[in-house]
């Protein structure tokens, strides 16, 4: 075999896989992303309108948009904090030698297993103002039911719920993966030192899994960014707008407005905060070899 075909082995075993990710994913990327410098009509069968910039300014102004990201980000400051902590502390409970330890954590990585839809089918019933909750709330308390889903102030928290419920176990994995990594020696030395309780986890547990900390982070928060399911199932983006995130924004104006050019546009935003994450995932990456 020559040289030039031992090279070229492993493009042709790759080509399938390379064609199949152009035909889903590389080549409608790159239409969105002409179709935001063009004006598209109500009728698909129209040819699109150059318009350069015009969609771009559009989005500066546009107090939707702006209201619209705000959501997202406070989406995300509202999930990723309570993930990242929830889901080490699972996983420290579970590292634990203990009987039935590995039942717990099955029980604990369940809700991942659990499809998106069923679950946001369940906690909308669950939230419902004739719902268990409610229910329980009304008989406890003997209070009036609660507008979990349709009281704009208590409407995101709600859907928040909801994609913590679904990834804390997920997270708790990779967690528990860096934890078993840690050699037993040093909590043992640690206990020699009387060093006990928090404080081992404040010394030495914390500083060594400080990679899988930014990679849980940076791995939500991109899922945070991009949250979907649990809005449209939810709330439709109600009430009032409250819900209502980028990528259902997209939706929104692509599907219900039909302004596929200015979702696309949208969709130009979003990518580019995606981008934005992953480069500090990256860049810290990069640094913690260092340290």
């Amino acid at each position: 075999m020559t040289p030039s075909s031992r090279s070229a082995t492993p493009w042709l075993f790759l080509m399938p896989a390379l064609l199949l990710l152009s035909l889903s994913v590389l080549i409608p990327a790159v239409l969105a992303l002409l179709m935001s410098f063009t004006r598209s009509g109500l009728d698909v069968s129209e040819p699109l309108t150059w318009v350069g910039l015009s969609n771009l300014r559009r989005l500066l102004a546009d107090a939707v948009f702006r209201r619209v990201l705000g959501t997202t980000v406070l989406y995300l400051v509202g999930v990723v904090p309570p993930i990242v902590a929830g889901s080490l502390a699972l996983a420290i409970l579970v590292n634990r030698k203990l009987p039935g330890i590995r039942l717990l954590r099955a029980a604990y990585y369940t809700p991942v297993l659990v499809s998106i839809v069923v679950a946001a089918i369940a906690f909308r019933w669950l939230y419902g103002e004739n719902g268990l909750l409610n229910g329980l709330l009304v008989t406890w308390l003997d209070t009036d039911p609660i507008g979990f889903l349709t009281d704009p102030r208590l409407a995101l928290v709600s859907v928040m719920v909801v994609t913590f419920w679904k990834g804390i176990g997920y997270y708790m994995v990779i967690f528990l993966a860096g934890l078993q990594g840690i050699p037993t020696e040093l909590y043992e030395a640690a206990a020699l030192d009387g060093c006990r309780g928090w404080r081992v986890h404040l010394h030495i547990t914390l500083p060594l899994l400080r990679p899988y900390v930014v990679l849980v982070a940076v791995i939500s928060a991109i899922a945070a960014t991009k949250v979907f399911e649990e809005v449209f199932l939810m709330t439709q983006g109600g009430p009032a707008g409250s819900t209502r995130t980028l990528v259902y924004y997209v939706y929104d104006q692509a599907f219900r407005e039909l302004d596929i050019s200015y979702a696309c546009t949208v969709g130009l935003a979003l990518f580019l905060l995606v981008m934005l994450l992953t480069l500090v995932r990256f860049s810290v990456a990069q640094g913690s070899r260092f340290l």
